[in-house]
């Protein structure tokens, strides 16, 4: 009887979207036994039969060989990194936010685990006929016998500088003459640590009544390492007071044996005696929430929750109590927060009450410390995560509830492919783990709320303070007013006289400011230009710190100029507010002043979030500035003052959601302020006084501008009622953008016409991006309202297809993004 072919489907990485699908390989009988679904392996491919890792999507057995099909060459993984689920997730990804396969497997596994792969070419260990070797292969056979290096043959033999080579160099190894070696080497290696035993010889010896000559520290290692079995090099050299070359010569004369053990790097710290998080006292509404949602959890099926508090109702008590709850039924739970700055106060609350069991993901994370933390939650020892977005891909099993805290923030949604949020991919995991999704803020998105109040999602409330504290006063300042006055600073009077009473009383001030920098633009007063960046368009940030100007979108950066650079007039003019003038002019106004500036030119070292924020809170600041990373999800109950210098341009970003972003940082940042039991108050300073949505904020009145921020998208048939696609497209030729766009848009409405789909479609444009152009790219969009369904992805597949293999377009660069900012 004919025995059954293992066939392997395989995605190949560095596959263009055009190409990029499941490819059969024959499965050799030597990696039937260890082979899984998820593993990688090395596999010839295309008509060169260039070697390329590729990860297996799926296994099937079949009983007639298939000549064509070619056979797997090594595998990688004996033991596979992602899941059933995980595989799931990524045919999801690549169906939903169309990207490639091994895209989608980047974005599961982390960094670390990844390979860097090369071919290598040697001479032979044979003799070699030079008579029988035409001019060309000659050439070949003596380069390599006189090349000093590896490096040197490789780069010779570089077959993407020189094709013609690879032809010659395949007949050379169909011959026997040149040797191919792959080399797998992977980004991040296994952290350990070098123990030592007492050897099997040694132990045979001693059975065999046979004695060991020993020296006296001889005998001490081995004393030691008879009562504790083994111990590092370190510990034993401690503990005997030898040294690592004795060791050594213990290991040559096979008295002890060397082996590597695999400790993991720390990402969360120390952790010291755990609190019970059952002795959490609730208040009334918090324990009504928290009935009601685990009821939920209880029921056994996926269902999803909107919790809806107010600044400072305690919802992170209501978290610690429901994932404790779903720990002592088995389960494991997931906590995601928008921004790194939040992770170091949240993990630290959590190592309170669960100890060891915390594991961390977030990119502020070293490679190294990522993988490690992986493979905790992968082998069962944390059963708890908590991290930024892509903490939501984290290989838990059995997971009882996920948790979004500030679920409408727009960090949940990626901007680089694939193109997730973070919502999205959570219900996708509750659905196959039956698990319960718990949205949580003080001001939720427009489109959850919706689908809160239509029954989609199950909608708790918390409208008081925790231990009836009272929401800060919150008072609207016009700028104008001030200006007519006299005042010419970036601060109120009302303002600056409430900070200085702050600083006398030893309370503490946050102030909030979304630019970072100096000044936000130089220009000229004779030619009127201002000095922009070369490869963008757009004015160059002054930063006083290093004397620079640089662009925030692409980081081109140059020395700060005394004269114009178009028209040589010394006429220039700085504007613009950062974070760094601010800092100046407090300084000014309040010499001696501790001020916390926390922006993204002062938060780039790894510790920096953490290190920052316990300073502050242990009093150390008496002012922490910063653009809108210190807005939300920050507990300082000694901060009784909330500044928002000024926030008007992000009511104009031209995104149909800035309003709703506007509205939810104003709110956040002023519930800082009050959150202990000293009365709060808040100031935000305005050009706009009349702005209903900033008068919405000052007053906390979410329910509000709900109802009249859902009227308006109602109207103009935006988000929850319906979805948009954004189809992006980027050239250093602004004529190539235009023609492609323009195609894309005419071979969309033919196919759909040809192929009589029917979807609800209506396309905005294309035109050109608000941000034109950057780093040398122009940039255009075509913006369609939608229902996203599998018959409009299926649409939007296939145009992404028909571009890629368009040769008229290989310089354009282009994306499609369901749901995603439309601003810039």
């Amino acid at each position: 009887m004919r025995g059954l072919f293992l066939v392997a489907k395989v995605a190949i990485s560095r596959a263009a979207y055009s190409f990029d699908c499941e490819y059969s390989y024959i499965v050799p009988d030597e990696m039937k036994p260890d082979i899984q679904n998820g593993s990688r392996v090395i596999v010839p491919f295309g008509n060169g039969n260039r070697r390329t890792i590729g990860f297996v999507t799926r296994m099937y057995e079949t009983p007639e060989f298939n000549e064509k099909l070619k056979p797997l060459l090594k595998l990688i993984d004996k033991e596979s990194l992602v899941t059933d689920e995980m595989l799931r997730i990524i045919f999801w990804l690549k169906e939903n936010t169309f990207c490639t396969f091994f895209d989608a497997y980047k974005t599961v596994v982390p960094t670390g685990f990844s390979y860097n792969f090369s071919q290598h070419y040697s001479l032979a260990n044979t003799c070699i006929p030079d008579d029988e070797l035409d001019e060309k292969e000659l050439n070949i056979i003596n380069f390599m016998r006189s090349a000093e290096s590896q490096r040197e043959v490789d780069n010779f033999l570089d077959f993407t500088a020189k094709p013609r080579l690879k032809k010659i160099v395949t007949g050379l190894i169909d011959k026997g003459y040149i040797q191919e070696a792959d080399k797998l080497k992977r980004r991040v290696g296994d952290e350990t640590v070098t123990m030592v035993r007492l050897s099997d010889e040694y132990l045979a010896s001693l059975e065999a009544g046979n004695s060991v000559p020993l020296t006296q520290k001889q005998k001490l290692v081995v004393n030691l390492l008879e009562d504790c079995s083994s111990a590092s090099v370190k510990e034993v050299c401690y503990m005997t007071n030898c040294t690592s070359s004795l060791l050594k010569r213990m290991v040559q004369k096979e008295i002890i044996a060397e082996y590597k053990y695999e400790v993991m790097r720390n990402a969360i710290g120390v952790t010291g005696e755990c609190s019970d998080p059952e002795s959490i006292k609730l208040n009334e509404e918090q324990q009504k929430a928290y009935e009601g949602i685990m009821s939920l959890v209880e029921s056994g099926k996926p269902a999803g929750a909107l919790l809806y508090g107010v600044t400072g109702s305690g919802k992170t008590a209501v978290f610690f109590r429901l994932i404790s709850s779903a720990l002592r039924r088995g389960k494991t739970a997931l906590m995601l927060v928008p921004e790194i700055s939040l992770t170091p106060q949240m993990l630290s609350s959590f190592k309170t009450y669960f100890g060891g069991s915390v594991a961390v993901l977030h990119s502020s994370l070293s490679l190294g410390q990522r993988t490690d933390e992986f493979k905790r939650i992968k082998n069962g020892e944390a059963k708890i995560v908590i991290g930024t977005r892509s903490a939501v891909f984290a290989p838990l099993a059995d997971i009882g509830v996920i948790i979004m805290d500030e679920e409408g923030e727009h960090t949940y949604k990626s901007e680089t492919s694939p193109r997730y949020h973070a919502r999205d991919v959570a219900i996708q995991r509750c659905g196959f783990h039956n698990a319960v999704l718990v949205m949580a803020s003080a001001t939720p998105s427009l489109e959850s709320f919706y689908y809160a109040k239509n029954g989609r999602f199950h909608l708790f409330e918390m409208r008081k303070r925790y231990n009836d504290a009272v929401l800060p006063e919150v008072e609207i300042v016009d700028m104008q007013q001030e200006a007519e006055a006299g005042n010419d600073s970036l601060f109120s009077r009302i303002l600056m006289n409430k900070i200085g009473e702050n600083l006398k009383k030893g309370e503490q001030t946050i102030l909030l400011l979304n630019r970072r920098g100096f000044n936000t633009y130089v220009s000229c007063l004779d030619c009127k230009k201002p000095l922009a960046c070369p490869k963008c368009g757009i004015p160059l940030t002054y930063h006083k710190k290093n004397n620079k100007l640089m662009c925030h979108y692409c980081g081109f950066a140059m020395d700060n100029v005394s004269v114009c650079p178009e028209c040589g007039s010394d006429h220039l003019h700085t504007g613009g507010v950062g974070t760094q003038r601010v800092e100046d002019e407090l300084l000014k106004a309040f010499p001696g002043v501790r001020i916390l500036r926390m922006d993204a030119d002062t938060t780039y070292s790894r510790y920096s979030y953490e290190e920052g924020f316990k300073s502050f809170e242990k009093g150390e600041f008496d002012i922490m500035l910063g653009t809108q990373m210190i807005a939300k999800g920050l507990n300082f109950p000694n901060v009784t003052l909330v500044g928002v210098v000024s926030l008007d341009k992000a009511l104009f970003t031209g995104d149909f959601r800035s309003y709703e972003r506007t509205f939810s940082l104003i709110t956040q940042v002023a519930g800082r302020s009050g959150r202990g039991e000293k009365a709060g108050f808040a100031y935000l300073q305005t050009f706009v006084p009349d702005h209903y949505v900033l008068n919405l904020a000052a007053q906390q009145n979410y329910d509000e501008f709900y109802e009249q921020e859902i009227a308006l998208r109602r109207s103009l048939t935006y988000p929850p009622f319906c979805d948009i696609c954004v189809i992006g497209f980027s050239s250093p030729m602004e004529s190539k953008a235009i023609e492609a766009s323009d195609w894309f848009v005419a071979r969309m409405s033919g196919y759909i016409k040809e192929k009589g789909i029917k979807i609800p479609l209506r396309a905005l444009g294309p035109a050109p991006c608000t941000l034109e152009r950057i780093n040398n790219k122009f940039r255009y969009r075509l913006i369609l309202k939608c229902k996203n369904s599998k018959a409009f992805r299926d649409v939007i597949s296939y145009m992404l297809t028909e571009f890629y293999k368009n040769k008229s377009f290989v310089k354009v660069n282009i994306y499609a993004d369901i749901n995603g900012d439309i601003g810039l």
